[in-house]
């Protein structure tokens, strides 16, 4: 196999390396030849052929040759697809040889990931039609762990993480019913985004229970997770499960972090994992977070209904044809799985659909407390023998703490946490309501830069200067006076679930004032050729709760547009002129803060 240069390159470094014309996208072409055909994550590898006409159609479409990384966000970029996701040009086999028939079209996430730019390099191994946690139960054989091969890689997802971790891709698409979109990458020290139901469209998805099916991300950063979340998000028409995002949650967790954990634990007596869960916990603790343990038993009793109860049978149905006329080509833990389904009624069906959603309503509202639960994405770890001798108990430890989460409707991203003693890999999930995406992964990108630990399997760490795009569900608004953290007016913000992003100044263009007959005081801020920085504050507000919060702005203040220092514009509060007119200039304080404390010190002084 020859030597890959752009192994463990994540975008940014694939994005930089484009821009200073180090790669050309023929390197592309020398990195599919250079993947080893043997190795079992992957199904399919882009021919040469496939490559080129990727190429040429982003050559055909590309509007301004010298502003290509506006165009396109992921230029260049190479990526993996989990075999149960359409491909134009490849067979779409969910790890069953008896699907070899080429897809014709992209799968839509697909098709806006290469309108983005990205390069599809080949199509990942899998357990069959989506079905386990463990990545052994392929025709095309089991893909070993990153870090010790004896072991188990985690599934369904298997062949996408193990592309991910040893640097082949910066990011990989998976999928999640069950936790394969999450397991996977705790086996393999990466990022697993789980994104919430319906955020990405599922078209072009041979589905494996088609109402809980996520489209899921694997990369080796949060950043890069969240920059490809970005590129994919997108309301479906075509896709009855698709949902259009109701922007009215919050943009990163509370000031004071509160994060529930399960009151026990079940680690199967792997005591390794079990200390690297409670080593988390204590760090989690020295950072301030307020942990608190919660009754586990509704999140247990959802999770059990997955697989124990007559969900399965949504299994049956998406491959009901093929269990007719194919059956053999089925493996035999798979198909034992899904003709469980057979013997469920529909009057079964309809009594789990009724204890599913009485479930999931107390999740949501014990969670409702806290910024997010935290779980060990798995609660242990086996060798791929010792999976072979115990297929579906050992699968079913390894879905604990996962198979709640879509049938409870909740997001959820599962990050690197460390190593355990025997040097394996440990990971965690945060999970969240639905639509809490953009919340978990501001954490997740602080977590992990904390952290600093090795990216992958690569003996390399994150990347500076790696970032991604603010949420596109959030309009940011600089406040000046009774709006700032701590004055009488937060309230407007904090009940909205708007959070501070950060405390910065004005252009050297502007002029605040204390305004006369306010109550409670507040400041104007006005525009001037000549003046000097203010400071301001800049908070994200959801997008549907804006109009409630500019509709109790009082005269002369309104809303309009603020320049940074920096060069942004913002949203923020400007003055009217004539509430100006018989006002004091108060610039010389550099903001509304320092003129309070100075006006309270004043009427101490007058008190005493």
């Amino acid at each position: 196999m020859h030597e890959i240069k752009t192994l463990g390159w994540t975008i940014f470094e694939w994005q930089t390396a484009y821009l200073k014309k180090e790669i050309q996208l023929d390197t592309l072409k020398d990195l599919v030849a250079a993947i080893d055909p043997q190795d079992n994550a992957w199904i399919s590898i882009a021919t040469v052929d496939q490559i080129e006409q990727q190429i040429q159609a982003l050559n055909h479409s590309t509007q301004d040759a010298e502003n290509l990384h506006k165009q396109f966000p992921l230029y260049g970029v190479p990526f993996a697809v989990k075999d149960n996701i359409d491909v134009a040009g490849f067979a779409t086999t969910a790890a069953c040889k008896a699907l070899t028939e080429i897809a014709e079209q992209d799968a839509e996430t697909v098709r806006l990931l290469k309108q983005a730019g990205a390069i599809v390099i080949g199509k990942t191994n899998l357990d069959q039609f989506a079905t386990g946690l463990v990545g052994t139960r392929s025709p095309f054989g089991a893909v070993p762990n990153t870090f010790k091969a004896e072991y188990v890689s985690g599934g369904s997802s298997s062949g996408s993480a193990s592309a991910v971790a040893r640097g082949f891709v910066p990011f990989a698409l998976g999928t999640d019913t069950a936790g394969s979109g999450r397991v996977p990458a705790a086996f393999n020290n990466i990022v697993g985004l789980k994104p919430t139901k319906g955020r990405f469209s599922n078209r072009g998805l041979i589905p494996a229970c088609k109402s809980l099916d996520c489209i899921s991300i694997f990369a080796l950063t949060v950043a890069d997770a969240d920059l490809v979340a970005h590129q994919i998000e997108a309301y479906d028409a075509l896709d009855s499960y698709s949902r259009k995002h109701p922007k009215n949650v919050p943009a990163r967790f509370s000031s004071k972090l509160k994060f529930a954990i399960p009151n026990q634990l079940n680690f199967f007596g792997d005591q390794q994992a079990e200390k690297a869960f409670q080593q988390t916990v204590q760090l989690l603790e020295s950072l301030n977070a307020e942990i608190t343990k919660i009754d586990f038993s509704d999140f247990e009793k959802l999770a059990a209904q997955l697989y124990q109860g007559s969900w399965v049978a949504e299994r049956t149905t998406a491959v009901e044809d093929l269990l007719k006329t194919n059956a053999k080509d089925f493996d035999p833990t798979v198909l034992e799985i899904i003709k469980n389904g057979e013997k469920y009624s529909a009057v079964d069906a309809y009594n789990a659909e009724y204890l599913k959603q009485d479930l999931a309503r107390k999740i949501q509202a014990k969670l409702a407390e806290f910024d997010a639960l935290i779980v060990p994405t798995a609660p242990t770890i086996y060798t791929i023998e010792q999976v072979q001798q115990h297929p579906i108990d050992y699968n079913a430890h390894f879905g604990t703490y996962t198979n709640f989460t879509n049938l409870a409707d909740l997001s959820a991203l599962a990050l690197p946490a460390g190593f355990r003693a025997d040097h394996l890999p440990f990971g965690i999930t945060l999970i969240a309501p639905a639509w809490h995406d953009a919340a978990l992964v501001h954490f997740g990108k602080a977590w992990q830069n904390y952290l600093s630990l090795k990216l992958g399997a690569l003996d390399k760490t994150q990347p500076v200067g790696s970032a991604s795009p603010v949420s596109p569900h959030h309009i940011r608004v600089a406040v000046v006076g009774a709006h700032l953290t701590g004055m009488p007016l937060n309230f407007q913000l904090t009940t909205r679930d708007a959070v501070h992003i950060e405390t910065t100044k004005t252009s050297k263009n502007y002029a605040l004032y204390a305004l006369n007959g306010t109550v409670p005081p507040k400041p104007g801020l006005a525009r001037q050729q000549v003046g000097q920085s203010i400071i301001v504050e800049l908070w994200d507000v959801p997008t549907a709760r804006f109009g409630e919060f500019v509709a109790e702005i009082s005269t002369p203040l309104g809303m309009g547009n603020v320049e940074l220092e920096d060069g942004r514009w913002v949203k923020g509060f400007i003055c009217e002129p004539y509430g100006i007119d018989d006002a004091e200039n108060i610039s010389h304080f550099g903001g509304w803060r320092a003129y309070i404390q100075h006006r309270n010190s004043q009427v101490a002084n007058t008190a005493n």
